[in-house]
């Protein structure tokens, strides 16, 4: 039997870089270097035909501990609740009010890059807070 090594999360999205560079910024990711030749994945972009432009996108956690996210455009809008999310997990080993806090805290600067606030799932005697959210292009995930 073998193991898997390796998990890429791949997203569909109708922009790939801008919903990219949003997962960037929360989780501190960084996109791949541009292809050779290219001073950047703008100028790269820049020179694919029309149809070819913002395809796809990917970034990595610079650490190598997490999984790559590889973001791909599709032709549909998203309609339903995502089927799989990610939870962020910023309040791990914390309870009440400071967890609360550090949820709320990350909550703010997501809103700043965008996201949306959905709902604070208060601790219920089994499951500890969390804030539902949305990011740039409504896909679900949690701060955890």
């Amino acid at each position: 039997m073998s193991t898997i090594k390796q998990v890429q999360i791949t997203f569909d999205c109708a922009s790939p870089q801008r919903v990219a560079r949003f997962w960037c910024e929360v989780l501190g990711y960084v996109p791949p270097p541009p292809p050779a030749g290219f001073a950047g994945w703008d100028e790269f972009n820049d020179a694919q035909a029309p149809e070819d432009r913002d395809t796809w996108f990917a970034c990595s956690d610079p650490s190598g501990a997490g999984p790559r996210l590889y973001f791909q455009r599709v032709p549909e809008g998203k309609v339903v609740k995502n089927r799989v999310h990610l939870d962020v997990r910023v309040g791990t080993g914390l309870v009440g009010e400071e967890r609360l806090a550090v949820l709320e805290a990350e909550c703010a600067r997501l809103v700043a890059l965008g996201a949306v606030r959905v709902q604070l799932l208060r601790a219920d005697g089994v499951n500890e807070s969390c804030i539902t959210m949305q990011d740039v292009e409504g896909n679900e995930f949690c701060l955890d």
